[in-house]
């Protein structure tokens, strides 16, 4: 990430702040005009704080109160639908309960926005934090990005509204639960004139209007039905030029960037050997890398920031010249192996890969124990279990 220069500083503001109200303030900051909502932990800080900016009137929006995740993404649908800049957050069962309609605000190309405090699935019941809800709906057909830290969520929740009307795609912002959403940490925030005029305004490019009738979501028959999904298809994977360019006039514009938007690196450029995750684990891989590094083992970190789409060509580029990898997936495809290993395992075949299941339930993972992965890259077993 860049340094903040005299000239980006001024429109900067620090703060010592809970990630979910980090995330909760650059919402307020794109101004949204529909928000509908259903707590879950550990999402629910970041519409509760939502909710009290719209009761306050810091925030001029419809908050809906709804009895289910199922309807608060109903009724995104119809808000964006009409034109609205959308926002909704959940969490596990919840976005478990709105997978349906996950599927159909992706499918009518609806640019809403959702932040997901990433917690894992029952049963055994759990409210702690690993990825599996989200992987559940890597098929969707909603762009996923993964941060690292609150000032990433921050970052990326702004970034993302602006990706997901240019794309005409629905965008999720995941940040592991409790370890991001309720950790307070330094985050520099920006002045709402600055974030209203890189978000801009919302001017959607079709819309429901009684003026101007439009069909949205009809029925397709089995002539139709297949090019509405390669259209669909088409459209997310050229959303990875999108999100490199908001990435970089973001930072361009504010001193702060992320890789190219798609995959951040660290002390990867002389690495033999790479740790692949994603999320906050990433903290720790740096602190395990530097150790490493310290007793004069070449290794980097490749932190994918990009789930949906995949950077397949672009994480090419970055593992070249490497001996192995260890993928970090904390979540498991169960009867195969970690949805992130059976992605890079796709797109890499000359590099030993290892996958190691890890920190599911919110189980915690330390330096050590990343050191030990990178001992086993090239082990017999392709797919072990890091506890």
């Amino acid at each position: 990430m860049k340094k903040l220069t005299e000239k980006h500083s001024k429109h900067h503001r620090y703060h010592v702040i809970e990630g979910a109200h980090a995330i909760a303030e650059a919402v307020r900051q794109c101004r949204p005009l529909v928000i509908p909502a259903y707590p879950i932990t550990p999402q629910t800080h970041i519409i509760e704080r939502l909710s009290e900016m719209s009761a306050s009137g810091k925030l001029d929006a419809e908050y809906i109160n709804v009895e289910s995740e199922h309807s608060a993404m109903s009724a995104c649908i119809g808000a964006s639908a009409t034109g609205a800049r959308t926002f909704t957050s959940s969490s596990s069962q919840g976005m478990a309960l709105m997978s349906e309609m996950l599927f159909i605000a992706s499918g009518m190309r609806l640019p809403i926005v959702m932040a997901v405090a990433n917690r894992s699935l029952s049963a055994p019941l759990s409210i702690w934090n690993d990825q599996s809800d989200s992987m559940a709906q890597r098929d969707s057909g909603w762009i996923q990005l993964y941060c690292e830290s609150g000032q990433e969520a921050y970052d990326t929740t702004i970034q993302a509204f602006r990706i997901a009307e240019k794309t005409s795609n629905p965008v999720m912002v995941c940040v592991d639960g409790f370890s991001i959403s309720h950790t307070f940490e330094p985050v520099t925030l920006l002045d709402d004139e600055c974030v209203g005029n890189f978000v801009g305004k919302f001017k959607a490019k079709i819309k429901l209007d009684t003026l101007r009738p439009v069909t949205m979501g009809p029925i397709a028959m089995p002539d139709y039905y297949m090019d509405f999904k390669k259209e669909q298809q088409d459209s997310i994977i050229s959303a990875r030029n999108d999100i490199k360019k908001v990435n970089k006039e973001f930072g361009d514009k504010f001193g702060r960037n992320y890789g190219d938007g798609l995959i951040e690196t660290y002390r990867i450029e002389d690495a033999d050997y790479a740790i692949l995750g994603m999320g906050s684990l990433c903290s720790t891989a740096r602190v395990a890398i530097d150790e490493m590094r310290n007793k004069g083992k070449k290794v980097g970190l490749i932190k994918l920031r990009a789930f949906r789409p995949f950077p397949y060509d672009e994480l090419k580029k970055v593992v070249s010249g490497l001996k192995g990898i260890a993928v970090m997936d904390r979540a498991i495809s169960l009867g195969s192996a970690g949805p992130l290993f059976t992605e890079v395992k796709a797109c890499i075949c000359n590099i030993q890969l290892n996958d190691f299941i890890t920190a599911l339930g919110g189980r915690s993972i330390n330096v050590k124990m990343l050191s030990d992965a990178v001992g086993k890259i090239g082990q017999k077993n392709e797919v072990d279990w890091l506890f």
